[in-house]
């Protein structure tokens, strides 16, 4: 078994909901995963990750989703335009109906599949929190035409304006896990939510790149040398970490969630996050979703409980 430990900030509850997605994600990597909050020291807390091997899973869950490839998800017998490059899937996981609005079939709520590896090796992730069809908080903060997975490919492989001869990739707009990871591998894995980054779209999950959360006092769009910089990596980790989690709606637009400090397996971590009581000490905050324009932002948590 191999532990590490990587800062984090309990009051930002992406970086908290991607402690959750680093957790899940070593556990399908790597096996017999278990994860804990330590706040031992207020001026240093850290989120432990142990999984079978001898190297650091979180380096090995980063070069992992570094190097992955996102596709989008249509269920069999998809009434609007085919996308030839979507996985066709007979299990869905919501009601056709969920993606039909303004009179048109929308697929912004479409899930994606994350696929790691190559060959023997693959490992898969789906996300689909924002369309599952069950009774929980589906957690869809981003509106508009973007897909779900289209923003996580943003996230993983940088965001890209269209190719061109001259540049058949496409030129980069927005930096992603990927290119991140090129640039400073060694500081990624040492504290991979504080490598900041523009972003174009995003799910909204780091208050750090919402504007609402800054609370500035005037429009950023007044002044074009402001810059704001959030984590792609705590974007798509906090989107793997709510798969099968999710914080507690206390009322509209305001959530519960919480931290623990005994180490978990991703089942019992799963209830812990969602401040269910799991048998362990934990720690509670209040976060408000606040709105910009139809979309909805995360923003910087209060603590309910020392």
């Amino acid at each position: 078994m191999a532990e590490s430990s990587i800062p984090v900030d309990l009051l930002n509850p992406g970086q908290v909901f991607a402690c959750l997605g680093f957790l899940e994600a070593s556990d399908l990597l790597l096996g017999n995963a278990e994860g804990a909050f330590d706040w031992s020291n207020e001026a240093d807390i850290r989120f432990r990750l142990s999984a079978a091997g001898a190297i650091n899973p979180f380096e090995i869950v980063l070069d992992h989703l570094a190097n992955a490839e996102v596709t989008e998800i249509e269920p069999h017998g998809w009434p609007s335009t085919h996308d030839a490059t979507a996985i066709v899937s007979e299990t869905f996981p919501s009601p056709l109906g969920v993606h039909f609005s303004d009179k048109k079939w929308s697929r912004t709520k479409l899930p994606g599949r994350i696929v790691c590896g190559k060959e023997r090796t693959t490992r898969s992730l789906d996300l689909f929190n924002w369309s599952d069809g069950s009774s929980r908080l589906d957690f869809k903060l981003y509106s508009g035409n973007r897909t779900g997975a289209s923003i996580a490919r943003d996230m993983l492989c940088g965001k890209r304006k269209k190719p061109n001869k001259r540049n058949p990739l496409g030129e980069l707009e927005s930096k992603g896990l990927r290119q991140l990871m090129e640039d400073n591998r060694n500081g990624v894995i040492r504290d991979p939510f504080n490598v900041l980054c523009e972003l174009g779209g995003s799910f909204n999950m780091d208050p750090r790149g919402g504007w609402t959360s800054l609370d500035i006092g005037f429009s950023i769009n007044e002044i074009a040398t402001i810059r704001i910089v959030a984590s792609p990596i705590v974007e798509i980790l906090a989107v793997i970490g709510l798969e099968n989690a999710r914080p507690t709606e206390i009322r509209t637009r305001v959530v519960r969630y919480a931290v623990w400090r005994d180490m978990l397996s991703p089942m019992l971590a799963r209830a812990a996050l969602s401040a269910i009581d799991a048998g362990v000490e934990c720690r509670s905050f209040r976060s408000n979703l606040d709105l910009s324009g139809k979309n909805k932002v995360v923003t910087f948590a209060e603590p309910e409980s020392q």
